[in-house]
This record gives C-alpha cells, sequence and structure tokens, in this order.
C-alpha cells in the first residue's frame, strides 16, 4: 500500500515524498483513512512504529477544511504525558505543516518553563499539544479555551493514568465539547485503556498493531548478578571496557539516577541525567546530546521508556528492574531498533532474581547470567 491510497492531500503527499516516506507503517495504514472520514479511533502500536504522523497528517488535512475558529479557542488538541513527548509530537507537526497550502499555527505547552510566552504565542494557535498541569494553568489563566474543540488526541494514555494524571484529565475532558472526534493511542492495550475507550470512543476504528516475536530479537540481551553495593563499580567497569558510546541507563527513581550521575562524572565518564525533577531545558539538552551522539551516557528513570524515539541505540542497561515485565520490554526496546542491533544489560541483586525470573517469563525469552561478582571491580 502506498501513501497515495490513503486519501491524503497533494500537497502532505509532496511532504512525505520529500522527507523520504516511501510507505505507511502498519498502524498509519489502519488509523490515517479513518481519522479524515472523521471516525473515533483507538490505534494500539508500540513506540517507533510511526504513530505520531497516523494523527497529526489527517487532523493537519482535516483543519485546513475549516475556516471560522475564534482566537484563543483550539481546533484540535494532543495531550501527551511528557514535556520530551510534546516536543516531539510539536516537531513532526512543523514537518509537515511548513509544506501545506494553508499554514496551521501551532505549539506545545509544558510545565518547567514559564508560562508567560506560551500564554502569549496562544494567540491564534489551532492545534495544541499540552502536558496536562499545563493546561489546566493556561485554562485557570483565560489563555486558551477548550470549548470549540473538534480534534483530541490522547498519546500514551495507559501511561497517563499510570503517572496519576486522572483527575486532570478528567477535569480537561469535562471542559471539551461533546461533540467532537477523538482518537486514543496507545503501546499496549490494558483495563485502563478499555475503561477510557468505553467512556470516549464512539463505535471507534481499532487499529492494533501486534507486536511480532521478532520485536526483541535483534537485542542482545545478557544479565549480571551483583551485590547492590557492586553495582556501580560494575556499571562503570562495563561502559569503560567495553568502550561503551551512546549508553542509556534506567533508575528506579529520581534519586538514585542523580547518585549514579555523580559517581559516573567522578569516574571521567561523560553522562547526564533526565528526570521529572530537573528543568525542560536541563533536560531538553541532556536528550539532544545524546541523541546527536555527543554525550556518552544518559542516565533516566521511567521516563523515557516510552515516547521517546532515538534511533540506532546501541546500549541499554537497567541499573535497577523496573516493577512490571512491560516496562522492561519498553525499556530495552530503545535498542535494536530499526532493524540495528543493540544490547541490553541487567544488573540483578539477590533481591531482584525473582523478579528477574518473572520477567524472563512473561517475556519468553531467557536471558544468560553471568556472575558479576566475580570480576576483578578494583579501581572503579
Amino acid at each position: 500500500m502506498s501513501f497515495d491510497s490513503l486519501g491524503l492531500s497533494p500537497s502532505i503527499l509532496n511532504n512525505l515524498s520529500e522527507n523520504g516516506y516511501k510507505k505507511p507503517t502498519p498502524i498509519q495504514e489502519r488509523a490515517i483513512p479513518a481519522i479524515l472520514k472523521g471516525e473515533d479511533v483507538l490505534g494500539i502500536a508500540k513506540t517507533g512504529s510511526g504513530k505520531t504522523a497516523s494523527y497529526v497528517l489527517p487532523i493537519l488535512q482535516n483543519i485546513q477544511r475549516i475556516v471560522d475558529f475564534k482566537n484563543r479557542h483550539i481546533t484540535g488538541l494532543i495531550v501527551v504525558p511528557t514535556r520530551e513527548l510534546a516536543v516531539q509530537v510539536h516537531e513532526v507537526i512543523e514537518q509537515f505543516n511548513k509544506e501545506l497550502p494553508v499554514r496551521i499555527k501551532t505549539l506545545a505547552v509544558f510545565g518547567g518553563v514559564s508560562v508567560n510566552p506560551q500564554m502569549i504565542k496562544l494567540q491564534g494557535v489551532q492545534l495544541l499539544v499540552a502536558t496536562p498541569g499545563r493546561l489546566l494553568d493556561l485554562i485557570d489563566s483565560k489563555a486558551v479555551h477548550l470549548s470549540d474543540t473538534r480534534f483530541l488526541v490522547l498519546d500514551e494514555a495507559d501511561k497517563m493514568l499510570n503517572l496519576g494524571f486522572k483527575d486532570e484529565m478528567d477535569r480537561i475532558l469535562g471542559l471539551l465539547p461533546k461533540k467532537r472526534q477523538n482518537m486514543l493511542f496507545s503501546a499496549t492495550l490494558n483495563e485502563d485503556i478499555d475503561q477510557i475507550k468505553s467512556l470516549l470512543l464512539d463505535n471507534p476504528v481499532i487499529a492494533k498493531i501486534a507486536e511480532q516475536e521478532t520485536d526483541i530479537e535483534l537485542i542482545n540481551q545478557r544479565g549480571y548478578f551483583i551485590e547492590e553495593k557492586s553495582k556501580g563499580p560494575l556499571l562503570r567497569y562495563l561502559i569503560k571496557e567495553n568502550n561503551m558510546q551512546q549508553v542509556l541507563v534506567f533508575a528506579s527513581s529520581s534519586f538514585r539516577a542523580d547518585q549514579i550521575l555523580d559517581k559516573l562524572r567522578k569516574n571521567k565518564i561523560d553522562a547526564m541525567v533526565i528526570h521529572g525533577k530537573r528543568s525542560q531545558g536541563s533536560r531538553q539538552e541532556a536528550l539532544n546530546k545524546f541523541k546527536n551522539g555527543t554525550l556518552r551516557v544518559l542516565v533516566s528513570t521511567d521516563l523515557l521508556a516510552r515516547g521517546i524515539d532515538i534511533e540506532f541505540l546501541p546500549y541499554v542497561i537497567n541499573y535497577e528492574l523496573p516493577r512490571s515485565p512491560k516496562d522492561y520490554i519498553h525499556r530495552i526496546g530503545r535498542t535494536g531498533r530499526a532493524e540495528s542491533p543493540g544490547l541490553a544489560l541487567s544488573l540483578v541483586t539477590p533481591e531482584e532474581a525473582h523478579h528477574f525470573r518473572v520477567i524472563q517469563k512473561k517475556m519468553k525469552k531467557r536471558v544468560d547470567m553471568e556472575d558479576g561478582n566475580e570480576i576483578d571491580l578494583r579501581g572503579y
């Protein structure tokens, strides 16, 4: 199937061609025609599957047809859980927006930065990408209104609920008009999504792209049994001895991530950290440097496990295991993408051993283990 058969306008098709898009991904094949027709959509597909473009392209085309809109009354709203995802979605929008016959004014708003510039920039905005908290701040300040919104997208909706956004989302949904087109996208289908589906979606087109077993086959997984006190030295040993570049390290909390960062830097390993307690400027700088390959190690909480697309990432290290097997797969899924092999390492304490066996059982793949306690870690 080609993009030509999906009902997209000539200007968008030209833009796709100029940007090297040759054929639609499975989620784009299913979602784009349905959204263009005005149908509600439930899209289930993993990060990196092209789901952002699957709703951005038809929404841009549909908004082109609308000529009557009030200032500060946005036509399209895309709600996302993190600042990083808001920036990334907005970049996709602008990539396709710049070649449209009538350019649509768009904006991404999120916390961690001053609200005043965002309030000013909302003048004339038709398509808004927002995190829930900052959106409500702007609504309370009368800087933006949702009463005329025709298109609503919830991206990574299950993660938003897990992160505790339910009360904020309930309030946002209460401010939207009842008659609107709803699009719900997520990496997984679970009870939370089923609940939202019944509340929000009217006879939706369900575009569920099953994850193939081969999705993790390109990822070479290894684990190390290690005492808690030796995790730091083992991490630094692995990075230095294997001359690893562009390493994404996952920690369980902001506090632990900062501890890991401090020890890496003291051992002259170029590293930065990204988590919810860091400023937006700091987070974006770290992410930009890591994505362009000028930063050796990025330490993160599960903030980056979904929603951020980093191509050709060679290494992921689980300094601590995540709570659920699904989160483990999302973490290691940052590597082994775009048909490029990757290496995922997990540092497992005796207390985590049982949990790691559960993770392996759930993903139906056995991970080869080594005894890290037998490695000479003196000097690390």
